[in-house]
């Protein structure tokens, strides 16, 4: 699952819009590290945090084969 997606699909942004704003915008942080890629390609055990919460990918949230 990409960043932006993650984002909107844990409701922390209502639109790919508002996403792609925080993103770059230096507000979402990946792994303890600012992230200003939208398309991050997110990995199981991965943490997001954007203003506050924080969230750790899970393998229901992987894509691919």
């Amino acid at each position: 699952m990409k960043l932006d997606q993650f984002l909107k699909w844990k409701g922390w942004v209502s639109t790919g819009g508002e996403a792609k704003q925080r993103i770059q915008m230096g507000e979402v942080e990946v792994n303890g590290s600012v992230e200003t890629r939208r398309g991050r390609q997110l990995s199981p055990g991965d943490r997001v945090v954007l203003a506050g919460e924080e969230s750790v990918v899970g393998d229901e949230n992987a894509t691919g084969p």
